[in-house]
């Protein structure tokens, strides 16, 4: 019983060659659990945005403030932080096949900064716009491919597959304006909760280890395959990240990653009411909430790639909290729009072994009273 003991202790330790440990926190799809397993990851991430850049070159606000008789805009976003809390539901119910759902809620403030009329006009130098609420919910699920190992695999390739549902809002309203005529308009793209469609995504997963080491690539693309109900449909996804560990000890990791980005610009324009007879906001219309960038469709999309630096501690067996701190490397976007400065992720996760897993804990068989 006590050499039993210990194997068991160590076959929940972070090195777990199947299960949660040595998987990125951050990356969809990462690890896989014991067999008759659920999961339970909760994560909270802030993200600030700051400075205007229109493919490669800094921008700053004098630049795009004007009249627009002069091709300058009336507003220009100067920093943007974003909040969100992820909390995810899985459960493994074979040796080669995970699903889950990922419920998230969002929360983002845009600080935005006026030219001189706009100034003269409301009395003050700017605004903060704000939205927050339920964000759009993946499902998500894992099929291993191949494996070296059935138990306690060094090399594995798995293909992920989610459908995200369109649970997040696009019809938030531009409330903080300080002018009341346009608090019923519509916020802009970047600052509502989700996309307004189901959109599909596809990716390949691989893992690959030699203890004390952990390495792994993964590829994911999301599609947009038509309009919401806005008229507009956001733009594809290309998601590429290559990330290493090192194990210090039985409950201590490092990890580093590298995560690209590419894409694609809106297409469709947003239905939105103006005082133009269309029924539509029109970008020579100087009431029109498109005397911003942030309305212009071209200014969306690009592609970026971060360096990311991470810990895993496990504080307890089946437990494990992850930190990590994303800083861009480079940023080419079309814009002008704001660049990301960088991004923190906490994550609580734990595993759930039910009956039928072979890490459950079989309950001790009383003593018989029968003189013994």
């Amino acid at each position: 019983m006590h050499i039993f003991s210990i194997t068991a202790q160590a076959y929940v330790g972070l090195c777990c060659g199947k299960c949660g440990g040595n998987m990125p926190m951050n990356i969809p799809g990462g690890g896989v659990p014991e067999t008759k397993e659920f999961r339970i990851k909760a994560s909270t991430m802030f993200m600030q945005m700051k400075g205007l850049q229109d493919r490669g070159d800094n921008l700053s606000s004098s630049d795009l403030l004007g009249m627009p008789a002069m091709g300058k805009f009336m507003a220009v976003p100067t920093r943007m932080d974003m909040r969100m809390f992820n909390l995810t539901l899985g459960y493994s119910f074979s040796d080669d096949f995970f699903g889950g759902v990922m419920l998230m809620h969002k929360e983002n403030r845009m600080d935005m900064k006026f030219n001189s009329a706009m100034q003269g006009l409301t009395g003050v130098s700017g605004f903060t716009m704000e939205s927050s609420g339920i964000a759009d919910t993946m499902l998500m699920g894992k099929y291993r491919l191949f494996a070296d190992d059935p138990l306690i695999p060094t090399r594995q390739v798995s293909l992920f597959f989610g459908l995200s549902l369109p649970t997040g809002s696009i019809d938030k309203k531009n409330s903080n304006h300080p002018l009341a005529m346009r608090q019923s308009e519509q916020l802009p793209y970047g600052m509502q909760l989700g996309s307004g469609t189901f959109d599909p995504s596809l990716g390949i997963l691989y893992q690959a280890s030699s203890s004390p080491y952990w390495w792994g690539a993964n590829a994911l693309y999301t599609a947009r395959l038509y309009d919401n109900d806005r008229d507009y449909r956001l733009g594809n996804e290309l998601k590429l990240d290559l990330y290493s560990m090192y194990q210090f000890r039985y409950d201590l990791l490092g990890q580093i990653q590298l995560n690209g980005k590419h894409w694609g610009r809106i297409r469709g324009e947003m239905d939105e009411s103006s005082t133009g007879e269309s029924g539509h906001a029109t970008k020579n219309d100087p009431n029109s909430p498109f005397m911003t960038p942030l309305w212009d469709t071209d200014n969306y999309g690009g592609s970026s790639l971060m360096a990311t630096l991470g810990l895993q501690w496990q504080p307890a067996p089946l437990h494990i909290i992850d930190f990590n701190i994303g800083i861009p490397l480079y940023q080419r976007l079309n814009g002008p729009q704001l660049e990301e400065k960088y991004r923190v992720m906490l994550t609580w996760y734990m595993e759930i072994p039910t009956s039928g897993s072979i890490r459950h804990i079989k309950h001790k068989t009383k003593p018989s009273r029968l003189g013994f």
